[in-house]
């Protein structure tokens, strides 16, 4: 009986003896861990949420080492206006990010320097409708500037890239003879040759253009008329029996 007595105390006394260094530094090892554990997501601003419920895909996780600067969210555009608020990346259709992808692996390919830089992706129809709504213009001339928003754009569609190379050695982006969202013959590739001889382009922001227009074009994309920056990867009515409108 005294025996179990003994045993009895000594059970008591370990339960009731200070805890050992390497017990506490547990517990303090949980409580600095839990707040780790319980730290909010980042939220991903609405309209970004949008985009990706509608299956579109961001490119800088898809491309590597692809830039982005969204001239939609930025003042420095034709409109002078921020329209993407908290949008900051790039989305595109997944096909189109992929075609995007094979472009910019050529590029780098044959210039190490240089990678693409996107101005503008997918334009959801809500942005469409605000800058058609604050350009202005007579609604008559609005189409020269942008789509309209009851027949929406390529870009409207996500199968639109806006974009320029970017050169890491000068940390500055290749002369293409104008910026983007310049409305005037020299932003035009089909007048290049006239506006090479009226000594309103040179010849090396034409060579600069067509490194941009021959990786893009081996990539499925084509370019259009009047702006050196902007080229599609479906046609309108491919774009329309492929994918619904980005809203």
């Amino acid at each position: 009986m005294r025996y179990l007595s003994l045993i009895l105390l000594s059970i008591i006394w370990s339960c009731s003896a200070p805890k050992s260094d390497q017990e506490v530094f547990s517990e303090q090892q949980k409580e600095n861990l839990a707040p780790l554990s319980e730290a909010p997501q980042e939220s991903i601003p609405a309209l970004e949420q949008t985009l990706i419920d509608q299956g579109l895909v961001n490119l800088e996780e898809v491309i590597p080492g692809i830039r982005v600067e969204l001239k939609y969210s930025t003042t420095d555009n034709f409109f002078g206006q921020d329209v993407y608020g908290d949008l900051t990346h790039a989305y595109l259709q997944p096909e189109v990010a992929e075609r995007l992808k094979a472009a910019q692996e050529s590029l780098q390919e044959e210039y190490p320097n240089l990678t693409l830089l996107v101005y503008d992706g997918v334009r959801p129809l809500s942005v469409q409708q605000i800058l058609w709504d604050n350009l202005d213009k007579p609604d008559s001339i609005k189409p020269l500037y942008v789509a309209d928003p009851k027949k929406g754009s390529l870009h409207n569609f996500g199968v639109a890239v806006d974009l320029t190379i970017y050169d890491s050695q000068a940390d500055s982006t290749l002369d293409m003879g104008t910026g983007y969202d310049f409305f005037g013959y020299a932003a035009y590739p089909d007048r290049e040759a006239q506006m090479l001889a009226e000594g309103v382009l040179t010849e090396s922001q034409i060579k600069n253009r067509e490194i941009l227009r021959k990786v893009m074009t081996e990539s499925g994309f084509t370019g259009i008329g009047s702006e050196w920056w902007h080229f599609n990867a479906y046609s309108r009515k491919e774009a329309g029996e492929k994918f619904k409108i980005v809203e």
